[in-house]
């Protein structure tokens, strides 16, 4: 295995360490498993049985798919644990990829609620692990103060799109031809592409991902086994005393994240392994998670409300057939497929001219709040009645916001990560995602298509305040990240 002093000094991946492509590769693939499910979850759990579904009310099926997404990024903590505590990152990362694998299958091969619950868990927990460490892993291949970091990291979640433009093609074809377990089916297959590829690509990963930098002492191994066989028995209890209902398992998950995320946040502004100078930088993200929270509340809302809104309002005409609601949740890879390289080419062309992340960070959250103000010239139509060409035009909005924001937020956190906490801060980065997409699920609940425009003013204008705040901040933000842009 290469060192990191060869891999920051890799040039062969477009300009950058050919690590990145491994990376790049399997995140490609897991993406396409991941949101070709989600493009066909929604309508799975709300469609009839006569239309090959679960019959489940549709306020119940969007709580669950955005509780769904808000686990999957809250068990980023639990796979950055794993990674910082016991197996290091790169290790996590395959084992997590095998998870979801068995996952995808279970949705394939399984009948009705049981392949649901068996297999979002698994694919759940298999993407919390493979997210923050596949993130984790693009920052070893860098130096600190490596200006190719933010454009790599760019190129790193064009990767991601590039799966998340195929995966709901793919299935969401498969699904209206064939039926929704063939659908499923083809996520499995790509999540399997993922692993072979990854791991002939092993080896040109830095010796700095395999390292655990701060391992557990074997004597407190078994009291760590015990505390969470005890966490799983609570989660099983509170579901058969029905305390945890698929109504408002949305609801708890956000309140579940929220306290998780102060959690995370005093646990490593208190501990003595970190510096004054971490501290700091640590304390400078707290508005701008707060602001990226916000940005996922809306962005997130692409499988919860604007799935809704494509199969009932949107006209999905094509010549005469119809096309599948979930390929709208393809429209959005397509722009940034497009644009990531050109934001990319920017911060890379501007260097330390470009804006400072909190002005990335505010700029984002304000664009994606115009994004839901854009609904409000259709609002009061009636039926699939929306042009098609506006949802791509909204789309675009969506996708200029996520830009300066997502991959920014990948990269800051891997910047502004104390040694010791290098992980479970890419963590607390998704925790942030994890927050916003367990409120699109709970404020899904209160979008009615007979009555839209009070919905997308009210929660637009309120990511477009946050984002000005964020903004008015930037300079005290700006100094707590001690030399950090």
């Amino acid at each position: 295995m290469r060192t990191s002093t060869e891999a920051g000094s890799d040039t062969r991946f477009f300009g950058h360490p050919r690590g990145l492509a491994n990376l790049f590769g399997v995140e490609m693939w897991e993406r396409f498993s991941f949101y070709g499910m989600l493009g066909i979850l929604p309508i799975y759990l709300y469609y009839s049985a006569s239309r090959g579904g679960l019959g489940i009310p549709e306020a119940t099926a969007v709580s669950i798919v955005g509780a769904y997404g808000g686990l999957v990024y809250l068990s980023t903590i639990v796979g950055a644990w794993v990674a910082d505590r016991l197996l290091g990152a790169e290790r996590t990362l395959f084992y997590s990829a095998v998870l979801i694998m068995v996952g995808h299958v279970s949705l394939a091969v399984l009948p009705g609620t049981l392949g649901v619950g068996a297999g979002l868990l698994c694919v759940a927990l298999g993407s919390g692990g493979l997210k923050g460490n596949a993130t984790s892993v693009v920052g070893t291949l860098y130096d600190e103060k490596d200006e190719r970091r933010d454009a790599g990291f760019t190129l790193f979640y064009m990767g991601i799109n590039l799966g998340a433009f195929a995966g709901p093609l793919l299935t969401g074809l498969a699904q209206s031809e064939v039926g929704f377990h063939l659908g499923f089916g083809l996520a499995a297959v790509g999540m399997a592409l993922g692993l072979v590829q990854y791991t002939i690509g092993r080896k040109n990963l830095g010796e700095r991902a395999s390292v655990v930098p701060n391992p557990l002492p074997a004597s407190r191994r078994p009291a760590v086994a015990a505390l969470a066989a005890g966490v799983v028995v609570l989660a099983v209890l509170l579901v058969l005393v029905g305390a945890v209902t698929a109504a408002n398992l949305s609801d708890l998950t956000v309140w579940i994240i929220a306290i998780a995320s102060v959690g995370y946040f005093a646990v490593i502004l208190s501990s003595r392994r970190i510096t004054a100078v971490e501290r700091s930088r640590v304390l400078s993200f707290i508005p701008m998670y707060i602001a990226s929270a916000a940005f996922f509340a809306l962005y997130q809302q692409q499988f919860t409300v604007i799935n809704v809104y494509s199969d009932q309002r949107l006209d999905r005409d094509l010549f005469g057939w119809e096309m599948p609601v979930s390929w709208v949740n393809s429209i959005n890879p397509v722009f940034i497929i497009a644009l990531a390289p050109v934001f990319a080419a920017v911060w890379t062309r501007l260097g330390a001219r470009q804006p400072s992340t909190p002005i990335k960070f505010a700029l984002g959250t304000i664009i994606m709040g115009c994004a839901f103000l854009l609904f409000l010239p259709m609002a009061g139509g009636t039926g699939n009645s929306s042009p098609l060409l506006a949802i791509i035009g909204i789309l675009l909005v969506f996708t200029v916001g996520e830009l300066l924001l997502s991959p920014v937020g990948l990269s800051l956190s891997t910047k502004l990560a104390p040694t010791a906490f290098r992980t479970q801060m890419v963590a607390l980065n998704f925790l942030s995602v994890a927050l916003g997409t367990a409120l699109s699920g709970s404020l899904a609940g209160y979008y009615s298509p007979q009555d839209e425009a009070p919905y997308f003013a009210i929660v637009g204008g309120v990511a477009v305040a946050i984002g000005v705040l964020v903004a008015l901040l930037s300079p005290v933000i700006t100094r707590l990240m001690r030399g950090v842009r």
